[in-house]
């Protein structure tokens, strides 16, 4: 599902960068940077998950810890 929708929590003022290979800033290959404080409560530093496609973008899935952050993360936002 494209767009709004109310089971979709959105993270105002996410950044999104093609990081493009370059030695100077320490990027070995090139690779899509999704950037916002909120992650780093969901998917820990060095934890890694799976990337998938979708009409209009992509979706990261989570495994079970992360999905159980994310939903804290959401509910105590409320």
């Amino acid at each position: 599902m494209t767009g709004p929708h109310p089971a979709k929590f959105e993270l105002e003022n996410a950044r999104v960068y093609i990081h493009v290979k370059d030695k100077a800033s320490g990027a070995n290959v090139t690779h899509i940077d999704i950037e916002h404080p909120a992650l780093d409560e969901i998917i820990e530093p060095n934890e890694n998950s799976f990337v998938g496609g979708k009409d209009g973008g992509v979706f990261i899935g989570l495994k079970e810890e992360m999905i159980e952050r994310a939903e804290t993360y959401v509910d105590a936002q409320d």
